[in-house]
């Protein structure tokens, strides 16, 4: 059903669509003045992606007409990666971004019938990337054209109430903005105190004493900070799982990239009453990434910080730590095992193959700075204060995307009417 004064239409009679320029690879840098803009300069859900270290960069000439403007639309033809297709841009500066190929220009021809900030929304809502998915070819990587972008179907309403939807939705788009900067800044403040607090370069004040911490650090493997030798977790096949187990299994899939375990994607199994006993996880152990298909995703820590009766246990693409509690403070030596530091002695000693795995012995030689217990204790206590706070903001961030998402869909289609006397 057709809103009331709105239009069902192509957008054949309101735009053309522009292809860019094949850039020739041979000018290609890692530094320039003129960033060539490609899918992966866009985000999923719309919106200019800053590639930062992967930009590329040209020093060749550029011919007439491909040197973009600040506040051009532009949208991907070619799907980089999984949800990209259709996804839309507008250019951030003037005379900086070229034209590549695979990017439509999207050059307004009526200007009376149609706005940018709408059609912006338009080409990002899922009914349009649903159309043009349907309609894209390829097989791996799948394409469209501009022919069948204008060919997609869509309802408008008068250039007014287009640009009143466009002001409400850039509200939550700040919104959104400014939560991604305030993760980004926490993250970045977390990192910074990580390689101060981490390396003793930085003291803490002791609550008892009111005074800095002092006294040495002594540098120790890991393998004396442990109960045990560092075990690798059981194997078991597909068929071992079922809804009706009696335990919840963890892979690298509950620990990559997060410094705390996650249980969402734990599966369910039958496990026999000895291997419980060998592999059941308790309150303060710490899971390590055994092997990965990137480099990156090896080496990976994240704490077990659930008390609970519950059978869990973990499978052989993972090492647990026990650590010797009146030694070491499992918090403070997860975020050393998450230090850049670490990280890269991991990495050092990885084996590099069709995937990249670590043993045993790579990790119980790593050297761990250890400060007396109660500056161990401090230090765990300030950071992970940092990892709740970005925890609210994402999922604050979470909020806000779904509910603009949730709004999109009912202003795009009418279902909700705005005001346009405000």
């Amino acid at each position: 059903m057709v809103p009331n004064g709105w239009i069902k239409t192509d957008l054949n009679p309101f735009i053309d669509i522009k292809h860019g320029f094949a850039f020739k690879s041979e000018f290609f840098r890692e530094e320039g003045n003129y960033v060539l803009l490609t899918p992966g300069s866009f985000y999923e859900p719309g919106g200019f992606r800053d590639q930062k270290s992967k930009t590329k960069y040209y020093v060749g000439d550029i011919p007439k007409g491909y040197l973009l403007s600040k506040g051009e639309l532009l949208v991907a033809m070619t799907e980089q990666a999984a949800g990209l297709l259709g996804s839309t841009l507008f250019v951030p500066s003037h005379d900086r971004y070229l034209h590549n190929q695979r990017l439509g220009l999207i050059q307004i021809k009526d200007k009376n019938g149609i706005c940018p900030e709408f059609l912006y929304l338009t080409y990002n809502s899922p009914y349009i990337r649903k159309q043009i998915a349907e309609q894209s070819t390829g097989t791996k990587v799948k394409h469209t054209s501009p022919d069948k972008l204008k060919s997609v179907i869509c309802l408008l309403p008068s250039l007014p109430e287009q640009r009143k939807i466009a002001q409400i939705l850039s509200t939550w788009d700040r919104g959104i903005a400014t939560t991604e900067k305030l993760i980004n800044a926490s993250k970045q403040q977390k990192k910074a105190l990580m390689q101060q607090l981490l390396t003793g370069k930085k003291r803490l004040v002791d609550p008892e004493t009111g005074k800095a911490f002092e006294g040495d650090w002594e540098e120790v493997k890991l393998e004396f900070l442990t109960e045990n030798t560092i075990s690798n977790g059981i194997y078991k096949t597909a068929e071992s799982y079922s809804d009706n187990g009696n335990s919840a299994v963890l892979d690298i899939n509950c620990v990559y990239k997060n410094n705390i375990v996650s249980i969402k994607k734990a599966r369910i199994a039958n496990i026999t009453n000895n291997e419980i006993k060998k592999y059941k996880l308790e309150f303060g152990d710490i899971l390590i990434n055994r092997v990965s298909l990137k480099p990156d995703g090896v080496g990976v820590a994240a704490l077990f910080n659930i008390d609970s009766e519950k059978n869990y246990v973990y499978e052989s693409n993972l090492m647990r730590i026990r650590l010797i509690k009146e030694k070491a403070n499992s918090e403070f030596i997860n975020f050393i095992l998450s230090s850049e530091k670490s990280r890269s002695e991991i990495l050092m000693k990885a084996n590099i193959g069709a995937q990249t795995s670590i043993n045993q012995k790579t990790v119980n030689s790593l050297a761990i700075l250890l400060p007396k217990f109660k500056e161990q204790q401090k230090i765990a206590s300030v950071l992970t204060a940092i990892d709740k706070d970005i925890e609210l903001l994402e999922a604050k961030l979470a909020h806000l995307k779904q509910e603009k998402k949730a709004l999109m869909q009912q202003l795009l289609t009418g279902k909700r009417r705005v005001s346009l006397s405000s």
